[in-house]
């Protein structure tokens, strides 16, 4: 894994890791894509970039973080799902983790129903992220369960779930924000962890590469989420359900032409 590698994966991380297009899916293709999907430390970097686009969260909505106490209650409300779910199937993710026909199937999927889901969804009563109970904000967690599966998008799943429970674009979308912080912390955590045991240890090089990738991803991603509440408030998901659809097409059909995109 070279500089070029960890700027590829850092932008593509940042760009769509709020955005409801999925920025495991993406990480897994741009990484087979350059050949270097095998690596297990390119591995590790693609989840341990996400800390400097949780920091990006963290700086853009400083104030929410030291609002109150009743916040992270519910943000431990609605992590308490995946959590469960990641302990109990960690093998299966892992398992999927490995598929860029099924990360094709989840874009191609979670296009379709963006499509639809601003028609879906029109009623909203809570414009606020201060106004979640606590019985939403679980539900919104059982909802983050479903993007285990890679190609599904975390901030899609977790958007279109607060929507379903009537918040406004731009709460849901904010509350999905909020709920990365520790979602994203923990994934990380598990697999620095896990490439401990293993036995691996990071060498002066790695280090400064992860740096790097933390740097790029935190840069972009700020810029990233300033777009989209943007973007989502005036225009919806259509033009993201398109562009999955898309990109979707585009890997299953290089599939079937017998282009290896397979992780080893």
């Amino acid at each position: 894994m070279n500089l070029l590698h960890v700027l590829i994966l850092a932008i593509i991380e940042g760009i769509t890791e709020y955005l409801p297009i999925s920025s495991t899916g993406h990480m897994i293709l741009g990484s087979s894509f350059m050949g270097i999907a095998s690596d297990p430390f390119v591995k590790f970097f693609t989840v341990a970039i996400q800390l400097g686009a949780i920091l990006s969260v963290v700086v853009l909505y400083f104030k929410r973080f030291f609002k109150s106490i009743d916040f992270y209650i519910k943000l431990f409300i609605a992590f308490i799902p995946s959590a469960i779910f990641g302990v109990l199937f960690s093998d299966a993710i892992d398992a999927l983790l490995e598929s860029p026909l099924g990360v094709a199937i989840s874009l191609l999927v979670g296009g379709i129903i963006l499509l639809f889901v601003d028609k879906w969804f029109t009623k909203a009563y809570i414009v606020d992220t201060d106004e979640v109970d606590y019985l939403t904000a679980l539900k919104i967690g059982f909802f983050q369960c479903i993007a285990m599966v890679p190609g599904v998008s975390r901030s899609g799943a977790t958007i279109v779930g607060g929507m379903s429970q009537r918040l406004s674009r731009k709460a849901a979308a904010e509350f999905s924000f909020f709920l990365a912080v520790p979602t994203m912390f923990a994934a990380t955590a598990k697999k620095a962890y896990d490439y401990y045991k293993l036995g691996f240890v990071l060498n002066e090089e790695q280090i400064k590469l992860l740096a790097i990738g933390n740097v790029v991803a935190f840069i972009v991603a700020m810029l990233a989420i300033k777009f989209f509440i943007d973007f989502l408030t005036k225009y919806g998901f259509r033009l993201f359900g398109w562009y999955r659809i898309i990109v979707g097409g585009i890997i299953l059909a290089l599939l079937l032409a017998g282009y290896n995109l397979q992780i080893v």
